[in-house]
């Protein structure tokens, strides 16, 4: 009986062990999102984490009759790339990202998480001359 149940605590350790790697570690999928850029803003009560929001082109119908923007809400754990984003809001981006099936608190409040910045540029076209220009 007692090897009956040590086998059985090594079954439910190891299975909740895979389960919480597939749950928070497993890369569920990954893409790029292109958009403006809203904010980007480090919070928490415990764990200060970076949190961002990218307005989307386009709409989307909510509800019947109801129009709102795309918002892709997404959390930075790389404080280098959350600095460029902090110092760039306003501007357009290509932000490449990888999403999980669960959060954990010193990750974001997201399952999206944003590992590299593409491209980016000023959404208006006067900036974007090149400052050597004749």
């Amino acid at each position: 009986m007692k090897k009956f149940l040590r086998y059985l605590l090594a079954i439910i350790i190891i299975s909740g062990l895979l389960f919480g790697y597939w749950r928070y570690f497993w890369v569920f999928g990954e893409g790029v999102k292109a958009g403006q850029l809203n904010y980007v803003m480090k919070k928490g009560f415990i764990f200060k984490t970076y949190e961002g929001k990218l307005i989307q082109s386009g709409f989307q119908g909510n509800t019947s009759g109801g129009m709102q923007s795309y918002e892709f809400r997404f959390s930075v754990t790389n404080e280098n790339i959350a600095n460029e984003l902090m110092v760039n809001s306003g501007k357009n981006f290509e932000l490449h990202y990888k999403e999980y099936m669960g959060t954990l608190p010193w990750r974001g409040t997201s399952v999206y998480i944003v590992d590299s910045i593409l491209s980016m540029k000023d959404p208006r076209p006067e900036n974007n001359i090149p400052i050597n220009s004749p």
